[in-house]
């Protein structure tokens, strides 16, 4: 494509928004090789002007029709598509990360424009979709269809420490908002989006706002740190996005600064969301009859608020559909967390969920009042997530707002900070009703109940337990009774465990939420335990046989 008609795109894409042109600079020696667009003066300041004027004229829509033979690709079709490593973003600097572009095809639909950007003169160039920078073995392209679709765009993009430009990728931004990272296991896991709306609103469907453009600025040669601005639009909001990326060595930490302009009333904007998959564990084998004891990429909801309270939330792969809101102000932090790290856990050879990421939220401004948001939808299987979880502003969203949000993301096998009393090591359930170590039979009654086990480390519990204050276990449940509170000590794994039963009081499978925290001397010793429990109906409450009955 020549010159002159790279400025009339550019003229009239600014003409379309209402923006004067971005004057047309020459290019510089730090310009990658494959940027081969005009060069144009970017600012961060520019983009958020961009996203403003957006959002004051309707929206437009610029998915396209892909041709045939992208369309109609399978996912392992799709997936065969190479990249040339000699066409990488930042390949001719010689540093420490270099970035690969994803192809558009299949379901990814939506062309995404990049742009290489110069840290020191602010020139960006566009970087062009050829065919020439991908490899097709295997693929089934007809790579004839592709001639001269250089506005074809690309699917999304990649980050590898170089020089692992293989299948090692750290960083993947890949359809609509969605972006993932991993810690030093190199696995993929929990999924972070841009923005979230109407996830679960009552009265709208779900919008997916989508990251249309990227700009990627060229790091220094020996820096693991390097900074990406993405344009958001959807129907109800356009937004300019910051992201400062540090891919560290055991660990990414991303630096997320976002500027909102919402179109149109908003129902339920979703901060910071995340996506995640909770199959089966420990506390509910519904869904467990595999190989695999537990199947899962995050295994809790852990929440710092406001007021310092610790909570932790195990999650659920729950019978019907649940959505729950947890109330708070300035929180401190929030993540859905992986906290099982050993592989007997899971016994799986090809998800390895022994070495999934957890995600935390750090918020880097006041964010208010609100509430936190999560989500769980019935799965039958460990291919589709599950669990959404995000940060809901309790402020109404109207159009003409400007928000602003900043935090900070650590992908990472635990999160940076945690509480300094006792947390939560494990929930567990089965079946109750008996006494501990016995089983039920003719010497005990038949009455159904379910037993939960609640394991805590860390706080010096299992020294209090030993040596005073007394322990008590503060338990609050919103329906049904429990009995037989007990607390042991673990050597074992140097914590306690709290059992108790819970035993119905009506026929109702209306789910059960219980609340617990340890106290000794009117202090809280632990984090608070939030959990959700689903009764069976009433015909499904009954012990299973017992050899010794008659």
């Amino acid at each position: 494509m020549d010159r002159r008609t790279l400025l009339k795109r550019s003229l009239a894409l600014a003409a379309f928004y209402g923006l004067p042109a971005a004057p047309l600079l020459a290019a510089t020696r730090q310009m990658p090789a494959i940027a081969d667009g005009e060069a144009q003066r970017f600012s961060f300041d520019w983009l958020q002007r961009l996203a403003r004027e957006m959002a004051n004229a309707p929206y437009r829509n610029n998915m396209r029709e892909l041709p045939e033979t992208l369309a109609s690709l399978t996912p392992q079709q799709y997936n065969a598509i190479g990249y040339d490593a000699g066409h990488s973003l930042w390949h001719d600097l010689d540093g420490k990360l270099d970035v690969q572009f994803f192809h558009v095809g299949m379901g990814f639909n939506q062309p995404v424009r990049m742009y290489a950007l110069d840290p020191d003169s602010h020139q960006a160039r566009e970087i062009h979709f050829d065919p020439d920078i991908f490899r097709y073995d295997g693929a089934n392209v007809d790579v004839a269809q592709l001639e001269g679709e250089d506005t074809l765009g690309f699917a999304g993009f990649r980050v590898f420490k170089v020089p692992s430009l293989t299948e090692r990728d750290i960083v993947s931004f890949l359809g609509a908002s969605y972006f993932r990272a991993v810690d030093d296991t190199y696995q993929y896991g929990i999924s972070a989006r841009g923005l979230a709306v109407n996830t679960f609103a009552e009265s709208e469907d779900e919008e997916f706002p989508t990251y249309t453009r990227f700009w990627l600025e060229t790091p220094a040669p020996d820096s693991t740190t390097f900074t990406a601005y993405a344009l958001l639009d959807s129907p109800k909001v356009a937004g300019a996005y910051r992201f400062v990326i540090d891919c560290q060595p055991t660990r990414v930490v991303m630096d997320i600064e976002k500027h909102l302009y919402p179109r149109e009333a908003i129902e339920q904007l979703g901060i910071a969301p995340m996506t995640s998959m909770f199959s089966c564990g420990t506390h509910q084998r519904r869904m467990c009859d595999t190989i695999h004891p537990q199947i899962h990429d995050s295994d809790r909801l852990t929440m710092w608020r406001g007021n310092g309270e610790w909570v932790c939330r195990p999650l659920n792969n729950p019978p019907v559909l649940q959505y729950n809101a947890f109330a708070d102000e300035s929180p401190k932090g929030f993540g859905l967390l992986q906290t099982e790290r050993d592989f007997e856990a899971y016994e799986d050879v090809i998800g390895n969920y022994h070495e999934r990421p957890s995600l935390w939220i750090e918020p880097r401004s006041d964010w208010g009042k609100g509430e936190i948001q999560l989500m769980e939808i019935p799965t039958t299987g460990e291919t589709m997530d599950n669990v959404v979880a995000f940060w809901k502003p309790a402020v109404p969203v109207e159009p003409g707002d400007s928000l602003t949000f900043a935090y900070r993301q650590y992908w990472s096998a635990l999160p940076p900070v945690r509480p300094e009393l006792a947390r939560i090591r494990e929930t567990r359930s089965g079946m109750g009703g008996f006494p501990e170590g016995w089983a039920p039979g003719e010497h005990y009654p038949r009455q159904w109940a379910r037993r939960f086990a609640v394991d805590y480390i860390g706080g010096d519990i299992l020294n209090i337990a030993k040596n005073g204050p007394p322990i008590i276990a503060q338990l609050e449940i919103s329906g049904g009774r429990t009995s037989d509170i007990q607390i042991f000590q673990v050597e074992e794994f140097e914590g306690i465990r709290v059992i108790f039963d819970w035993y119905p009081t009506d026929a109702s499978t209306d789910p059960i939420d219980m609340r617990m925290v340890l106290e000794g001397d009117g202090a809280p010793l632990s984090e608070t335990w939030l959990y959700q429990y689903f009764p069976p109906p009433p015909e499904q409450r009954e012990h299973p046989p017992h050899p010794l009955d008659d």
